[in-house]
């Protein structure tokens, strides 16, 4: 068998071990049954479809005409850390860590510092347009789970609240 298209090998590959890992991680947790659905359930089943729709993927990177032809270029690393160091530190933010001292900057702080720095990763960063999506999406994030959804976590940051 000759691959037809790298790009649609490695997103095959993708999907099937993402989904995999959540089918997998959804197996420490109860699953149930349809009736009586446990933790577990959603992303077991969300993780088999996902492999089982990267499979599909692949077995099409096998069949047909060759679409692309162009074999998968380099990694791009400098997006690809921004993204993952901007999820990191919203998270570092949003809970704190004890470990260094560091108390939680809360939901409004932790959304600005993501969208900032996940933002660097283009190629034309703004500040401007930047900090109006980070408005957007602090405004949206706290109508949603605090308001409307009247989850308790922090807002702000300890300083500030006490």
């Amino acid at each position: 068998m000759r691959i037809k298209s790298q790009k649609t090998l490695f997103s095959g590959i993708m999907f099937t071990s993402v989904g995999a890992a959540f089918a997998l991680g959804a197996s420490n947790y109860h699953v149930g049954s349809a009736a009586r659905m446990g933790p577990g359930y959603f992303p077991l089943i969300v993780g088999v479809l996902l492999t089982l729709l990267g499979l599909v993927v692949v077995a099409s990177a096998f069949a047909g005409p060759a679409t692309d032809g162009e074999p998968v270029g380099k990694i791009a690393w400098k997006p690809l850390g921004f993204i993952i160091g901007a999820n990191l530190l919203f998270g570092i933010l949003l809970a704190g860590l004890r470990s260094i001292g560091l108390p939680a900057m809360g939901l409004i702080l932790a959304i600005y510092a993501l969208v900032i720095v996940a933002c660097m990763a283009g190629t034309n960063f703004s500040i401007k347009m930047s900090l109006i999506l980070a408005t957007v999406l602090a405004v949206g994030s706290y109508l949603t789970f605090i308001v409307g959804l009247k989850l308790q976590f922090q807002v702000w940051p300890t300083f500030i609240t006490g």
